[in-house]
This record gives structure tokens, sequence and C-alpha cells, in this order.
């Protein structure tokens, strides 16, 4: 039962921790249990029996499903981004925007769940939603936009521009996930870097 190991599993530790713990454990089996079935299909019970605990802990750090997809979307952005800065800082400055592209798709194809929270799960919810994944994305353009213009100038391409190879960045990445990641992730991310040289200053 979820209960008695969710007692084992936390006996001991100071209330603050037992609380974090639980949370980061809702987490994690909420990227799990959406990605394999969709967040529309899945209810806060699944969610918790994959967690091993109870409901009444789903709504010790989370007020409903939404509040919990944010969360596992805000994780699951924020070791993308992560992994991408590592790469670009470590790539020489001509081959940072491939190496941030190189990430990026090698933790789609690393983390399928994940990528599928990331890519699909999150659309369309609710104006909220929408809201914190657009912000997520905004990052993630910047970002490439520093890594194809590496000589430290602040970003200078419209943001429509940047939407605009965003969008085909992850237009790329659906299309290579619903090919079961056929194509080799040097041909994907050539293509990607073609897209992304319209960031270029310049060009």
């Amino acid at each position: 039962m979820p209960s008695s190991r969710t007692s084992n599993r936390y006996q001991g530790l100071p209330l603050e921790q037992r609380r974090a713990q639980r949370r980061e454990a809702l987490i994690r089996a909420a990227i799990a249990v959406y990605g394999e079935r969709g967040f529309r299909a899945a209810t806060v019970k699944a969610v918790c029996d994959a967690a091993g605990l109870t409901e009444r802990y789903f709504y010790e750090s989370f007020l409903n499903s939404e509040a919990l997809l944010v969360a596992s979307y805000e994780t699951v952005i924020a070791a993308m981004l992560g992994e991408m800065r590592a790469a670009a800082e470590a790539a020489p400055s001509t081959a940072r925007a491939e190496a941030v592209l190189r990430s990026y798709y090698a933790m789609l194809r690393r983390d399928p769940k994940g990528a599928r929270v990331f890519l699909v799960e999150i659309a369309g919810v609710s104006p909220a939603v929408d809201h914190v994944s657009g912000a997520a994305l905004k990052g993630f353009g910047l970002l490439l936009d520093m890594a194809v213009n590496p000589d430290g100038a602040a970003p200078t391409s419209p943001g429509l521009l940047r939407a605009g190879v965003m969008g085909g960045i992850i237009h790329i990445a659906l299309r290579w996930i619903a090919g079961g990641y056929a194509e080799d992730i040097d041909a994907v991310v050539a293509q990607a870097s073609r897209l992304c040289g319209t960031l270029r200053q310049g060009a």
C-alpha cells in the first residue's frame, strides 16, 4: 500500500525535507505518466500510485493537475537549458550553436518521456500554461541567438524571427521523434543549424 511505503521511505526526516522529497517524487512520476499516456489521460491517482504516495500528499504540494504539469515542464526545461548552456560553454565559439542543438536533440532522444512533456503535453492546456511554456521557449531562443553570435554581443535578432526559428527547431524534433529517431542525429543537427543561421548578425 502507498501509505506504508511512504511512512518507511520518509521516516526520521525533517518535515520540510519530507515535503520536498514527496514533491520531487510526484514530479518524477508525473513526467513518466504523462510521457506514457499523456497529460489529459492521466489522473491524480495514477501519478500518486506511480510515486508510491497517497492522494492527500498530492494536494500538499499542488493545487491541481495543471500545477503539477507546469512543475513537470519546468523541471524538464531547466535540465534541458542547463545541459545546453554547458554544451555552449565547452564548445569553441564557432561551434556553439551546433553544440547547443546537438545537446537539445540528444536529450530528446535520451529521454522520450520528458520530450513528450516538453513538446506535446504542454500545448493548449490553458492560457496560464501557455504563458509558462512561451517564457521558457523565449529563453531557449535567446540562448541560441547568443550561441549563433558568439562575440559577446547581446542578441539582436528580431523577436518574431527568433520565434520562427524556434518553431522550426521544434517541428524538426517532432518529425524526428514521430519517425522513431531513425535519422542520424548529425543530419538532424545539420538541418537545424541551417535554420539557426538566419539568426546570425548580418545574415
